[in-house]
């Protein structure tokens, strides 16, 4: 331990700079896109859940059932939230923000969106959510210079994924 020190004394160690915590240079809004589709099926299979009967064993089925679907859509809007926030906050610069002036309010309502996911049972919420992160993820990849095209998912909820060209 003394050695390390004394090392640093007589090398001074140099500051390292960069624009994340570590500067891998990948980033992708596809995993927010996958949650938002998440999103959408969890809110479509509680909406879809119904009580067979009166019977206490079948109550405590449906609760589980609901509690079940309500963590995993609460995960991904979560989840959702802090990819955005990733990439907003480390990968976007000034002059993404001069190009797309309505990129703050677009993570805002983002945010915004997968709070509201989160708190309600609410489909065209969770569509509206899955617009957002679309166009946002349009827009990352625009800043990158790439065309973009949206392709079905293939997922239950029929939607679509925008990639890269």
């Amino acid at each position: 331990m003394y050695l390390l020190r004394l090392a640093d004394l007589i090398f001074k160690p140099a500051i390292a700079y960069a624009h994340c915590d570590i500067p891998c240079g990948i980033y992708d809004p596809h995993e927010a896109q996958m949650a938002a589709h998440t999103v959408i099926r969890m809110t479509s299979m509680i909406n879809e859940l119904e009580l067979a009967s009166e019977k206490v064993e079948d109550r405590k089925k449906f609760v589980h059932q609901v509690s079940r679907l309500q963590k995993v859509k609460e995960e991904h809007a979560e989840l959702i939230k802090h990819q955005v926030r990733i990439i907003w906050g480390d990968y976007f610069k000034p002059e993404h923000i001069d190009n797309y002036k309505d990129l703050h309010d677009l993570v805002f309502n983002i945010m915004k969106q997968a709070s509201k996911a989160r708190q309600e049972v609410d489909l065209d919420a969770a569509n509206q959510l899955l617009a957002s992160v679309q166009k946002f993820a349009q827009i990352f990849w625009e800043t990158k210079g790439r065309e973009t095209i949206r392709v079905k998912s293939g997922y239950p909820t029929e939607g679509e994924i925008v990639y890269p060209k």
